[in-house]
């Protein structure tokens, strides 16, 4: 079975050996459409996205290892 690093290798040198012009739009075309699909968000999700920024910014977080911490804590206690 292929690693990803041998795939990856195997694509880069097959698009640098083409000359085939609509082969390699195609390719554009796949990687810009996963691109939009893969940051495409709706405006709930902006929001959020954006209101956590500010959060962060500002200090309003917890870290992973203190919330980990304080839930085995609470789980001690049930």
């Amino acid at each position: 079975m292929n690693t990803t690093e041998q795939i990856k290798r195997n694509l880069i040198s097959r698009i640098k050996d083409s000359e085939d012009v609509n082969f390699l739009n195609a390719l554009q075309t796949i990687f810009d459409s996963s691109e939009q699909a893969l940051y495409k968000m709706s405006s709930d999700q902006e929001s959020s996205v954006e209101k956590s920024r500010v959060e962060i910014e500002t200090g309003k977080y917890h870290k992973n290892d203190d919330v980990i911490s304080e839930m085995k804590e609470w789980l001690k206690k049930k």
